[in-house]
């Protein structure tokens, strides 16, 4: 049986992965976080699938090709796992507006079967986000 400590160790571990893997430049490697039928939902738009959830980190990485995720802090309670983050980088991809952006949010994951994340339900102030831009 694995104690309490085990597990938030693990998690933890699990969570400085999965920020590293934000910081990569490399999509697939945020997708191998997820179960295979996972979901990435971030302020209320779905992204199901890890191609599709690929697809959601390389638009970020894409448009910020400096992109530096921090890990912040991370929450256990009863079967969900609250990772808080910040996104900090210069909007310079295609397109960008070539303005520095810093912003912080959290997913609550619930985790899967296999140890990846099955659910992932994400939120950052997108109002604030959207003034950082400039637009």
């Amino acid at each position: 049986m694995i104690s309490a400590e085990e597990k938030l160790a693990g998690l933890r571990r699990f969570a400085e992965e999965y920020t590293a893997a934000w910081c990569s430049q490399n999509a697939a490697r945020v997708g191998a976080f997820y179960e295979q039928n996972g979901s990435l939902s971030v302020n209320g738009s779905e992204a199901a699938g890890r191609e599709a959830i690929k697809s959601v980190a390389q638009g970020f990485m894409t448009a910020f090709p400096n992109l530096k995720v921090s890990f912040d802090d991370l929450l256990i309670e009863d079967d969900r796992v609250t990772y808080h983050w910040t996104l900090t980088g210069t909007n310079t991809g295609p397109g960008g507006t070539g303005r520095d952006v810093r912003i912080s949010g959290f997913e609550v994951w619930q985790m899967g079967a296999n140890g990846l994340i099955a659910s992932s339900q994400g939120s950052f102030d997108g109002a604030d986000y959207n003034r950082q831009l400039g637009l």
